[in-house]
């Protein structure tokens, strides 16, 4: 297809993503080509590990590609969204679980559906120009495909602060947040394929890594610490409007461009999800309770038309006082019964 050039070279399953005038952004057709490549190469010994890059310098994937979402859901069609988002965490769940070595080569930007598939696998590699985001709340969605298990896990308190402001992370932040693992020059990049395609191995990987730019986020960690500590998205606000640190009046002005009740809600997913028995399938099977409903009872529609179809970058949120009650976000999170996510292989 030719958003997709999957292919085997060498001991290695390649995926590169060929949309770079579209930032290289994941369509339905895009991920099942993914998966159905990872499911026939998990049982091929002729695969011994799996490179994922992209063409283009601006953006190794720039997220998923919301047209048509947007355009059914605006219909009341809500099945097709619902039934992309399943398929899709049921992707990243494959990335995260696969037996065998996934390289991701993390260019430029990788926010949203990027993350999913770029920031699983067991070697991330990131250069002077990786970006990394989860700006989901910002179009009225949670952080998704899996990245709350990351946020989770995240030092401290930068989980709330990464998931409810979307600061783009440079390559030290990414390191040092557990989105990344290496940090290797641009211009080696070539090269160290053609390597890892010739030998299946991926020892060479640590030895080419070199000393990333030191993290701001590491830096600011004390007072990001301080001020996304509260219970609920309320209390981080109160904290917020009352510290003087630059820190806190940056995020106060990206989150004030967010969906409140996209806030609140990751807010609450992270404190559900931080317990000894957290996984990756719990964490993907509590975003689908979001997603599940994001379009006919969340701001994803309104999100969507203010960003991308009107362009007046004016949405129209829910509880727009920033006040989100208790209940809304149980609404938002409550278990969906015979429609939860599973993950059966078909």
């Amino acid at each position: 297809m030719p958003d997709i050039d999957i292919r085997i070279t060498g001991r290695a399953g390649r995926i590169t993503l060929t949309r770079p005038k579209a930032l290289n952004a994941l369509t339905y057709d895009m991920c099942m080509a993914i998966d159905s490549a990872l499911r026939n190469w998990r049982e091929d010994d002729a695969v011994d590990l799996v490179i994922l890059d992209a063409e283009g310098d601006k953006a190794f994937c720039a997220g998923g590609d919301i047209a048509d979402l947007y355009a059914t859901g605006i219909k009341g069609d809500y099945d097709y969204g619902r039934t992309f988002w399943r398929d899709e965490y049921r992707l990243n769940a494959l990335i995260f679980e696969y037996p065998k070595p996934v390289v991701s080569f993390l260019q430029g930007f990788t926010m949203g559906g990027g993350v999913g598939i770029g920031c699983h696998g067991s070697h991330r590699i990131v250069g002077e120009s990786s970006r990394i985001a989860l700006p989901e709340c910002s179009i009225g969605l949670v952080p998704d495909v899996g990245s709350t298990l990351m946020l989770a896990l995240a030092p401290g308190r930068l989980g709330e602060y990464l998931g409810t402001t979307g600061h783009r992370m440079g390559q030290g932040d990414a390191i040092f947040a557990g989105f990344a693992d290496h940090y290797i020059p641009l211009a080696e990049w070539s090269d160290l394929i053609e390597m890892l395609e010739a030998s299946g191995d991926t020892e060479m990987l640590q030895k080419h890594a070199a000393e990333p730019p030191a993290s701001e986020l590491e830096r600011q960690q004390p007072e990001i610490d301080a001020c996304f500590d509260g219970e609920t998205l309320g209390d981080i606000l109160n904290t917020l409007s009352h510290s003087q640190h630059a820190m806190a009046t940056e995020a106060c002005k990206l989150m004030d461009r967010n969906s409140p009740i996209s806030m609140a809600c990751t807010v609450e997913m992270l404190h559900r999800l931080r317990t000894p028995s957290l996984t990756q399938r719990k964490a993907l099977e509590l975003e689908y309770r979001y997603t599940f409903r994001a379009m006919e009872h969340g701001d994803f529609l309104e999100g969507i038309r203010a960003q991308i179809i009107d362009k007046d970058r004016t949405p129209h949120w829910q509880f727009a006082d920033q006040a989100v009650p208790a209940v809304a976000v149980s609404k938002m999170l409550q278990p969906l019964g015979t429609d939860m996510l599973t993950f059966e292989e078909t």
